[in-house]
């Protein structure tokens, strides 16, 4: 008996060094995903930064200009999106910051109270402009500088000159914008697409075999696997905005603007696949039978969805594949006009929905789309 209890302690404890082991591989891959998705902006913000500071302090002559980097990188940020207002903010908070504390000081000179004075009113100043956050903040931060080091008069000009000078870096920077970030999107409805066509593969087969474990299964990974589906309108959001800024990117605009309105179609297509996955499930519960036509039709239509997946990464329309779509439906409905149970029907019903939102997703409007897939009389 001892020897038993100690073997299974070993045997818990490498159970539980797997499960660590797991955990940290994901971890890792989860982490290295992120740096791989902001990376050139991180590319952006270092050479941005480097760039301001030998600008004003080579081409200007300032000794110290620290908020020539802090203004470009600020300006940057994580995203692409807002970088004007971002800049804008920035100077502008430096400019009424300098000038507050710059003003204050000399009258009131320094000190802990003449410290909490000057940033106090410095930061009302900005709110009573309806500033934003950002701006309110570097109003803050640039009164306290002032009124703590003591610095010279010329010096509030000098700061604000460097923070415009890291300004205009940052968005001569964001207008040579590398051509990583506009094809995100377009990866991420690929993906997105490719994860709609695993799942129903998944549908198929086990709707094929009655196998409601493994659609349980199915249902649990869409669930977990949302985060292409979340990303992808910020994500093309975000590159749309850059293009605001890099006038040797707009004939990206009409492609990113079409990645951007898929992802309410690819989303409604997750959610078809989704409720389908839960009926199988069900099915196979309370002993429902599937037809043998379902199992098919689930099987063109994951076919049908990996090859639309290979078309949208490539930005291109697929009209034959778009038909073999509408077919599926029209089948999909011949099928739906059977007397079927209520696990059946239920399938059908999400299945036909899907072909709808992949055939926009294809290229159609949904006026298109519904009229091609019309409802089972």
């Amino acid at each position: 008996m001892p020897g038993s209890r100690a073997s299974q302690r070993l045997d818990l404890q490498r159970v539980w060094q797997l499960r660590a082991a797991v955990r940290g591989r994901r971890s890792a891959r989860e982490r290295l995903a992120r740096l791989r998705r902001r990376g050139p902006n991180i590319v952006q913000c270092a050479l941005a930064a480097g760039a301001a500071w030998a600008i004003a302090h080579l081409v200007l002559g300032h000794a110290t200009p620290f908020f020539a980097p802090v203004a470009a990188v600020v300006a940057l940020g994580q995203s692409y999106e807002g970088r004007l207002r971002r800049t804008g903010e920035v100077v502008v908070g430096v400019a009424l910051g300098i000038a507050v504390g710059d003003l204050l000081a000399s009258w009131l000179g320094t000190g802990v109270w003449q410290l909490a004075v000057v940033v106090g009113l410095s930061m009302a100043l900005a709110v009573l402009l309806d500033a934003g956050q950002l701006l309110v903040t570097q109003a803050g931060v640039q009164a306290s500088i002032v009124t703590s080091l003591a610095a010279p008069a010329s010096a509030g000009l000098d700061r604000w000159v460097d923070a415009l000078v890291g300004g205009a870096v940052a968005l001569v920077v964001a207008a040579l914008l590398p051509t990583a970030p506009l094809l995100r999107p377009r990866r991420l409805a690929a993906a997105a697409t490719g994860e709609v066509a695993l799942l129903l593969a998944e549908a198929a087969a086990a709707a094929k075999h009655a196998d409601g474990e493994r659609a349980q299964a199915a249902l649990d990974r869409a669930r977990a696997g949302q985060r292409a589906f979340e990303d992808l309108a910020p994500a093309a959001q975000e590159a749309l905005e850059g293009l605001r800024l890099s006038p040797f990117r707009h004939r990206h605009r009409p492609g990113l603007e079409v990645v951007r309105d898929l992802a309410v179609p690819l989303d409604r297509a997750m959610r078809n696949v989704r409720v389908l996955l839960r009926r199988v499930a069900v099915a196979e519960q309370r002993d429902e039978p599937l037809p043998p036509e379902l199992w098919t039709l689930l099987e063109e239509l994951a076919t049908g969805a990996r090859l639309l997946s290979e078309a949208v990464d490539a930005g291109r329309r697929d009209d034959d594949l778009l038909d073999d779509l509408v077919d599926l439906g029209r089948r999909a409905g011949v099928l739906g006009s059977r007397r079927l149970g209520l696990s059946a029907a239920v399938c059908v019903g999400q299945l036909r929905s899907t072909v709808v939102d992949l055939l926009q997703v294809g290229g159609m409007s949904t006026e298109q789309a519904l009229a091609a897939v019309p409802p089972v009389d």
